[in-house]
């Protein structure tokens, strides 16, 4: 019995970490976090890793175990979660693409420059740019199968949090590290990742949008 319900819990875990680390991608935010944080130094740089990670592991925690009853609670559908939320995402990837203004000033306080940067922690560094509408539902969908005992629902519970935890892992560690592998590739390598990473949240804005109301339209009888 123990090594079946082991069994289980590794297939669970290994399937959460399969649907959502493709989708946070934050290998392809990292440039995003660099731009988003000019003027920050190593520690202010490694408490935003830690922050966002934190935060990022309760969104996903609480969407796979909570959504599913969040949703029915406010009559919302998937469909619509990602129409809102692609909406949102789109307009963050075509304001980082399209702002060819000049750098915002970096306030010569470090300690100023700390404060600001981490107010920004959960918005927009957490959510939009690391845990998007895409991430929200896929994480909805995976939490939606229900458990009918005991032991089966403790499986569920584990494989979320040690799920959620290995790619919030992956975020601490990707954005902690990013400066080192940016100045690996240098100036102009950045800014390559920038306009790519940016085009990149723009292109899943519209898909996830489009997804949606793909969804919505099926359930009036329209079929694409």
């Amino acid at each position: 019995m123990i090594l079946s319900d082991f069994t289980q819990l590794a297939g669970a875990t290994l399937l959460i970490v399969a649907g959502l680390l493709p989708v946070v991608n934050p290998l392809g935010c990292a440039a995003l976090f660099l731009a988003m944080t000019p003027g920050c130094d190593e520690s202010t740089r490694g408490e935003l890793a830690k922050r966002i990670a934190m935060y990022s592991f309760a969104l996903m925690v609480a969407s796979m175990l909570l959504g599913s009853f969040v949703l029915r609670v406010f009559d919302l559908s998937i469909p619509v979660v990602q129409v809102a939320g692609g909406a949102v995402v789109s307009a963050l990837g075509w304001k980082l693409m399209a702002d060819d203004s000049k750098p915002a000033e970096v306030p010569n306080d470090p300690s100023q420059l700390r404060l600001i940067v981490l107010g920004h922690t959960f918005s927009p560094l957490t959510m939009p740019l690391t845990i998007d509408a895409g991430v929200i539902s896929v994480a909805i969908t995976l939490g939606a199968n229900h458990a009918h005992t005991i032991e089966h629902l403790l499986v569920q519970f584990l494989a979320a949090i040690i799920g959620a935890a290995i790619v919030a892992l992956s975020i601490l560690l990707t954005y902690r590290y990013a400066e080192p592998g940016a100045r690996l590739i240098g100036h102009t390598g950045m800014i390559v990742a920038f306009q790519l990473s940016a085009f990149i949240v723009l292109c899943i804005g519209v898909g996830i949008t489009w997804n949606g109301v793909k969804s919505l339209l099926a359930q009036v009888g329209i079929h694409g």
